[in-house]
């Protein structure tokens, strides 16, 4: 988290900073921990199925629901005639994603009606009646085939490429592929919807963006938005495929609330979810580079093209990151950094974990690789000749790197990895083996944190302090299984100096704090610790000025610490100074805010700062491949990451370990295929 003055001495610290377990830790292994579909459903619950194509791309001729409709148990099929307002699930109501498709198939398992039944089987048993004439057309499904995109072309430039690759002592071109990935979250896309008395819309939605599913609910109802209330305590894994694409089922599951008067729940089967939502953008590369006989680069030009599927859905921001990242950890002196969006019978991308940024670093890597290949030279010292520097400090995008810690801690790393004599005992060992062959790797990571889109840099919190001592802890960030809510409730518990077990962690709400970001772009414990302990700082200050009076002890003797407030040499419980407070009518209550400071990024121009700040980081992978079958075992990982001071070494330990497991899995086992 960034620093503030108006923390807590470390020396002091008592919560933050441990390594304390997962909130909701014992429920998740016990089976207890609510998800929606473990909420007890009200009497008459309806249950919602879509209905989609036989093909993936075309127009639909005649669409024949009558025995969808007679099926057992339907109550009503919904089509997109039934949407009162906007028929649009796009971020931002861009107008490219119906909730409902009419004439038009853009990709195959694009929902064009809905059933709703008594029970789910009864809703997915009717959804398979329907009787489609359609007109059929060749899909395009792959960059190679694209000739339309879904936003103009963008790119960095900076200096003459083109000279800068043609005039180096050694320059060569390349073309490779970065494959795409599914989510697989363990709880699939969810939502529930109960019609209020008044034409209020309550929505339980999986979802890591519950105000843009406010939003959307609220213009496909063509109601306000105070009309429509959105609460997400848990999911069960998100990755980014929560962001935008849980806003399509809970409109949805709201349609059906507003249509028939009834609470509304829809769940996706597996097979539904893995064909409706969308994946990591897959990406064709190609590039150019100039270097000369040491490997250090002169000019580069890449070509990215990203397949964003059939409409735009968050391509914008996944793209620009891929860009923001292509130089991973590397000064490019001149460069061209260019993205086509490519528009594809596919269903549409959508955000996924580093949201763009790791296709931008595989490019990278791919080229440090090759460079150390041609020249016969260990790929570290190639990829260490090119890191970032005094002098040689300067982003493709103009942001200049300040914090770089990427020769100290990849020195670190490589000390630590025994790199150099493993490098040398692998080499020795595949000389003598003729099937079995071994690879190390040393590579480092550069992030930025901060949304590119810059409104979305701010968050919101609520903070309550009972008269018993005890807190009441919400904000707008959403929990998905990573510890955020364990962070935040965390710095509260160190502000006021009480247990972490005073702090009552509570569901994501839109009614309690509005307009919230997503909880994505590993910002999420920046923003709401930030406009927590803001909110706290509001209450400790009335507190503050509450005892001078009171008592006339000055601020900067009063500590909170053990449950008890120190004034001076005198001593209370915490409860005992809130009951005095509350007795003469001091608030105890905060709206706690906070923007993130000194960004700032037009993108029509391509210029200015986007990130706060970088993260960094590095892993040394040692494997062992089967070069008969292709079969592969991972010997030994080491990684390095600099996280700052930790607020709870425990949860980000886990963060480290679970996102190397999952970028394994996409570079390795993991494959989309299309038919």
């Amino acid at each position: 988290m960034p620093p503030s003055d108006t923390m807590i001495p470390e020396a002091e610290l008592t919560v933050v900073r441990k390594p304390l377990p997962h909130d909701s830790a014992p429920r998740h292994v016990t089976g207890s921990a609510a998800y929606i579909d473990d909420i007890r459903e009200m009497a008459g619950t309806l249950h919602l199925a879509p209905g989609y194509a036989p093909i993936a791309a075309g127009r639909i001729i005649e669409l024949d629901l009558a025995a969808v409709r007679a099926a057992p148990g339907v109550v009503a099929v919904l089509t997109a005639e039934d949407i009162p307002g906007a028929n649009d699930i796009s971020p931002k109501l861009i107008g490219d994603d119906p909730a409902l498709a009419t004439g038009e198939i853009r990709f195959h398992g694009q929902v064009v009606f809905v059933v709703v039944a008594e029970t789910r089987d009864q809703a997915r048993r009717a959804a398979k009646k329907a009787k489609f004439k359609t007109e059929a057309a060749a899909p395009v499904i792959d960059v190679g085939q694209a000739n339309d995109t879904v936003l103009p072309d963008y790119a960095f430039t900076r200096g003459d490429p083109d000279a800068a690759v043609a005039g180096a002592p050694v320059s060569f071109s390349d073309t490779f592929r970065i494959g795409g990935q599914e989510h697989f979250y363990l709880e699939g896309q969810i939502s529930m919807a109960i019609p209020g008395e008044a034409g209020e819309m309550l929505v339980y939605a999986s979802t890591q963006h519950p105000s843009e599913v406010q939003h959307l609910v609220s213009h496909a109802l063509h109601i306000p938005s105070s009309a429509v209330t959105v609460e997400i305590r848990r999911m069960g894994g998100g990755f980014g495929g929560k962001e935008s694409q849980a806003s399509q089922w809970a409109v949805l599951a709201a349609l059906a609330a507003w249509k028939t008067g009834q609470p509304c729940k829809m769940r996706l089967d597996r097979d539904d979810d893995m064909i409706m939502t969308g994946k990591r953008h897959d990406f064709r590369v190609d590039y150019s580079v100039g270097h000369d006989e040491n490997g250090l680069l002169k000019g580069v030009d890449v070509a990215l093209h990203a397949r964003c599927g059939h409409s735009e859905d968050l391509s914008m921001g996944v793209v620009d990151r891929t860009m923001f990242h292509s130089d991973n950890s590397y000064f490019y002196p001149e460069c061209r950094v260019l993205t086509r969006r490519h528009r594809t019978n596919t269903v549409s991308n959508t955000a996924f974990r580093g949201f763009g940024g790791p296709q931008g670093m595989v490019f990278a890597e791919r080229m440090m690789d090759q460079i150390a290949y041609r020249l016969g030279k260990d790929p570290l010292d190639v990829r260490k000749a090119n890191f970032y520097a005094p002098g040689r400090d300067l982003t493709p995008f103009g942001q200049q790197v300040t914090d770089n810690l990427l020769h100290e801690l990849v020195g670190e790393l490589e000390v630590k990895s025994d790199y150099r004599a493993r490098r040398a005992e692998i080499t020795a060992w595949n000389a003598e083996s003729r099937i079995l062959k071994r690879g190390l790797a040393l590579t480092p990571v550069k992030f930025g944190i901060s949304f590119t889109l810059m409104p979305l840099n701010q968050a919101g919190a609520l903070v309550h302090l009972y008269r018993d001592g005890s807190l009441h802890l919400n904000h707008g960030g959403t929990e998905m299984g990573q510890g955020l809510f364990l962070k935040v409730a965390q710095v509260v518990a160190e502000e006021f100096g009480v247990d972490i077990g005073k702090v009552a962690i509570t569901a994501t709400r839109t009614d309690k704090v509005p307009n919230t970001s997503p909880t994505a772009a590993s910002t999420g414990t920046d923003l709401n610790a930030m406009a927590a302990l803001n909110a706290c700082g509001q209450i400790k200050d009335r507190l503050y000025a509450f005892i001078e009076e009171k008592w006339q002890v000055r601020r900067n003797q009063v500590k909170f610490r053990e449950g008890q407030v120190f004034l001076g040499n005198r001593a209370m419980p915490l409860a005992e100074l809130v009951n005095a407070a509350y007795m003469e009518r001091v608030q105890l209550s905060a709206a706690g805010f906070y923007k993130t400071p000194k960004i700032a990024w037009n993108r029509d121009k391509a210029e200015g700062r986007p990130f706060f700040y970088f993260a960094y980081g590095a892993s040394c992978s040692e494997v062992t491949i089967d070069t008969m079958t292709g079969e592969m075992k991972v010997d030994r990982v080491d990684v390095l990451h600099d996280v700052g001071k930790s607020i709870n070494p425990a949860i980000d330990i886990g963060q480290i370990e679970g996102g190397f497991v999952q970028g394994m899995g996409w570079l390795t086992t993991e494959e989309l295929v299309w038919d």
